[in-house]
C-alpha cells in the first residue's frame, strides 16, 4: 500500500460523531504511551499529523486519518493511564467500547503493545473485551527500538503463549517508529486485509 494522501478529517468526542461514510476503518489502541501517535505518523509518512506527547492519556477522543481518500486509519484513545482522573477514565473506557461493539466500518483493529514489558493486566483485559465482542485484533509491538534486537523474537513468542487462549494467530508485527521498522510489512497487511 502506497500512501498518496493523508488527511486529518476529523475528532470525535463519540460514536454518533463519527464519520457518516461507509468507507473501511482501521483502528490503532493500546495502553496510553504504547506509541500510538507516533507509528501513525510513520505509517502515514507525515511528521506530527497525529499529535504526539510525552504526557501519556492525551488523545481522548477518535481521530479520524482519510488516507488515500478510501479508507480510515482512527487513532483510539490509550486506555490505563493511572494518573487520569476516575471521570476521564470512564469517559475513554466508554467512548472505547461504543466504538469497539457498534462501528460497522471498522475492519482492522491493531492493539499496540510495549516491546518492552510482560504482558500488563489492563491488555489482557483489553484482549478479553475484544473476544467477548467477536472483534479480531492483530498485536504490533512497538518500540523496537529500544530493547536489544537478539531477545526480539524470544520476547514475542515467550508474550504471545502467554495469551495462547485468546490469541490464535500467526501473524503479528514488530514496528519502530524511530527507525521506520515494520512500516512495509504494515502497510501491506492493511492493503491486503481493506480490499
Amino acid at each position: 500500500m502506497k500512501i498518496k494522501k493523508v488527511f486529518f478529517e476529523k475528532s470525535s468526542s463519540d460514536i454518533d460523531s463519527c464519520p457518516k461514510t461507509k468507507l473501511f476503518e482501521i483502528a490503532f489502541i493500546g495502553r496510553s504511551n504504547v506509541g500510538k501517535s507516533s507509528i501513525l505518523n510513520m505509517l502515514l509518512n507525515k511528521k506530527g499529523v497525529a499529535k504526539v506527547s510525552k504526557t501519556p492519556g492525551k488523545t481522548k477522543l477518535i481521530n479520524y486519518f482519510l488516507v488515500n481518500d478510501n479508507l480510515y486509519f482512527v487513532d483510539l484513545p490509550g486506555y490505563g493511564y493511572a494518573k487520569l482522573s476516575k471521570k476521564n477514565k470512564i469517559e475513554i473506557s466508554k467512548i472505547n467500547q461504543t466504538y469497539f461493539k457498534n462501528r460497522n466500518q471498522l475492519k482492522q483493529i491493531f492493539l499496540l503493545i510495549d516491546i518492552r514489558h510482560k504482558l500488563q493486566i489492563i491488555d489482557l483485559e483489553f484482549m478479553s473485551f475484544l473476544k467477548s465482542i467477536d472483534r479480531d485484533f492483530t498485536i504490533i509491538f512497538t518500540k523496537k527500538d529500544k530493547i536489544k534486537e537478539t531477545v526480539i523474537t524470544n520476547y514475542c513468542k515467550d508474550f504471545l503463549k502467554s495469551i495462547e487462549n485468546i490469541y490464535q494467530k500467526e501473524e503479528y508485527f514488530v514496528s519502530s517508529s524511530k527507525t521506520r521498522y515494520g512500516r512495509e510489512d504494515i502497510l501491506e497487511y492493511i492493503s491486503k486485509v481493506s480490499h
